[in-house]
């Protein structure tokens, strides 16, 4: 007589029972385990003491910032001539575009890269 599920190409075929089976002994109830690790409580912080990145002063910083690029890019336009034919070279290559605009630019920029890497001041509440 051949016995049940014993395929060796399925492995994870279920054994075959006993005829007659030992009885289970039950294990005697225990407490149960309580873990020594609690999850941290949930807070609710109010919106108004919650942190920004940066503070006033580094928005002030920003826009500074931005009105001296917008300053350098006004003063680099203009030059257009009346008549298409004719290159103006004194107007095109004039001081005011091609070296106080780019200066004033990049220091726009400058300021921009140093309100985001100032700190913000921390006001501490008593």
């Amino acid at each position: 007589m051949a016995t049940p599920n014993t395929n060796p190409k399925n492995p994870q075929a279920p054994k075959p029972q006993p005829a007659n089976p030992q009885p289970v002994k039950s294990k005697p109830a225990t407490a149960p385990v309580q873990s020594k690790y609690t999850a941290p409580a949930k807070v609710n912080v109010p919106r108004g003491n919650q942190s920004f990145l940066f503070d006033q002063n580094n928005y002030k910083w920003m826009i500074g910032g931005i009105a001296l690029i917008l300053l350098g890019f006004l003063l680099m336009s203009g030059g257009k001539s009346t008549n298409p034919h004719q290159f103006n070279y004194n107007e095109i290559y004039s001081f005011r575009r091609i070296t106080l605009a780019p200066i004033i630019m990049l220091i726009g920029f400058g300021m921009e890269v140093y309100a985001i890497m100032k700190r913000p001041v921390v006001v501490q509440q008593s």
